[in-house]
């Protein structure tokens, strides 16, 4: 294993999950009385494991096709492009 890379993608998804809807989702469920919060950690651990799996698979994929230079100027593009929304429609 890469621990280099391994850092850099644990930060970079720890920092984008954060205070994020999926996470105000499961601390919604993790708020019920009546549930187990190992049923919730486990089932929100399961769908981030999911969810993961499935973009690396189609990274991989579209990085066949596209060169992995041109997907990163995409996704910064589309990153600024969804903040400058976000600060759109607070304002």
């Amino acid at each position: 294993m890469e621990l280099k890379t391994f850092a850099i993608v644990f930060g970079t998804v720890f920092l984008a999950e954060l205070g994020d809807k999926t996470q105000l989702a499961t601390m919604l469920f993790a708020s019920r009385p009546s549930v187990s919060l190992w049923t919730v950690f486990l089932g929100a651990s399961a769908a981030l494991l999911l969810s993961s799996a499935i973009a690396v698979a189609a990274g991989s994929v579209v990085s066949t096709i596209v060169d992995p230079k041109i997907l990163s100027w995409i996704a910064g593009a589309g990153f600024v492009v969804i903040g400058a929304w976000t600060i759109w429609q607070a304002g």
